[in-house]
C-alpha cells in the first residue's frame, strides 16, 4: 500500500487526499499545530493523523504539498530538514522560478521533486479538477496513479520542473484577473447607475476571449487607440474611489503593441511584441533558455 502524506489538509488538499485514498493509499496528515477546522476536516475525510512531521516523512512514499503558495518554500524546508527521500508533489499556485527554489530544497533532502498544479474546484462527486505533473517521468507516473478511477484527472507534461506552475499561473493571470476586473467594472457602473444595462451588454457576450487565440492579434492592432482609452478608465475609476491600477496596467500592456496600429499580426507576432521590451529586448523565458 502506497502511503501518502499530505501537507496541510485545507479544502483543497484534503480533498486531493480523499481522492488519493479511493486508489487504495494510505493518507497521513500531522495535526501539530493545525486549527479544529483543519481537524475536523481530516476526520471526516479519513486521514490517518501521524504524531509528529517526523513520523510522517519517515512513513510517506509520496508528500503532496497542497498550501497557499506563500507557504510553499517553507514547508520544503521542513520536510527536507527532516530528510525526506521519496516523491516530493509541490502542488501549489507558485511561478517557475519559486518552483526552482522548492525543487532545490526537496532535493536536498533526498526527495525526487514532482512540480504540480491543479487547475479547477476541490474533487468531489460533482466536481472533476485537473492534476497536471511535471518532473522525472518514473515519479510522474507514480504521482499519477495515486488519482486511477477518482475524481482528479492526472496529467503528465513534458518539458521538466516548471511547466505544471507555468501551466497553471498562465490559466490563472486570466482567470483570477478576469474576475477582478468584472468586480472594478460593476463598481464603477453601480456609481453611475448603469450595472443593470452593464449585465445585459455581458449577458450577449458568451464567448470566453481566453478560448478565442485570433482576437489576440486584433487587440495588438486596436491597442493604441484602447491603451489610451483604458488610462480614461483608469481616471474614472480614481474620480469614484475605485483602485486604478489594473486599468494602468492593461494601458501600460497595450503600449508593447503601439508600433502594430492597425496590422495584421498573427497570434504567434503579437504574443512576440509582448515580450519585447522598449529597445526590442526580448523577455521571453523561452528565450532565455
Amino acid at each position: 500500500m502506497t502511503v501518502v502524506g499530505v501537507l496541510h489538509p485545507g479544502s483543497m488538499g484534503a480533498a486531493m487526499a480523499a481522492q488519493a485514498r479511493l486508489s487504495g493509499a494510505e493518507v497521513l496528515w500531522c495535526p501539530t499545530g493545525r486549527s479544529s477546522a483543519t481537524r475536523n476536516r481530516a476526520l471526516r475525510y479519513g486521514l490517518s493523523a501521524a504524531s509528529e512531521l517526523r513520523e510522517l516523512v519517515d512513513t510517506a512514499d509520496v508528500i503532496l504539498s497542497i498550501c497557499p503558495p506563500a507557504h510553499a518554500e517553507d514547508i520544503a524546508v521542513e520536510v527536507a530538514a527532516q530528510g525526506f527521500a521519496g516523491i516530493y508533489v509541490d502542488g501549489n499556485a507558485i511561478s517557475p522560478g519559486t518552483m526552482a527554489r522548492v525543487c532545490a530544497i526537496a532535493a536536498r533532502g533526498g526527495a525526487t521533486v514532482v512540480d504540480g498544479s491543479i487547475i479547477g474546484s476541490p474533487p468531489s462527486d460533482s466536481k472533476s479538477p485537473r492534476l497536471y505533473l511535471s518532473g522525472p517521468e518514473d515519479a510522474l507516473a507514480s504521482v499519477a496513479s495515486l488519482f486511477t478511477g477518482s475524481a482528479v484527472h492526472a496529467h503528465a507534461l513534458s518539458g521538466g520542473i516548471g511547466r505544471a506552475s507555468a501551466l497553471k499561473l498562465s490559466y490563472s493571470s486570466y482567470q483570477k484577473t478576469s474576475r477582478v476586473l468584472a468586480a472594478v467594472s460593476y463598481a464603477l457602473a453601480s456609481d453611475y447607475g448603469v450595472e443593470e444595462e452593464l449585465f445585459h451588454i455581458a449577458q450577449g457576450r458568451t464567448t470566453s476571449y481566453l478560448a478565442d487565440t485570433d482576437y489576440i492579434p486584433k487587440v495588438a492592432a486596436r491597442s493604441w487607440r484602447w491603451g489610451p482609452e483604458m488610462l480614461e478608465v483608469a481616471d474614472a475609476l480614481r474620480e469614484s474611489g475605485l483602485p486604478a491600477c489594473l486599468a494602468e496596467a492593461s494601458a501600460a500592456i497595450m503600449s508593447r503593441w503601439n508600433e502594430s496600429k492597425d496590422s495584421s499580426l498573427s497570434t504567434h507576432d503579437a504574443l512576440r511584441h509582448l515580450h519585447e521590451g522598449q529597445h526590442g529586448t526580448s523577455t521571453s523565458a523561452r528565450d532565455r533558455r
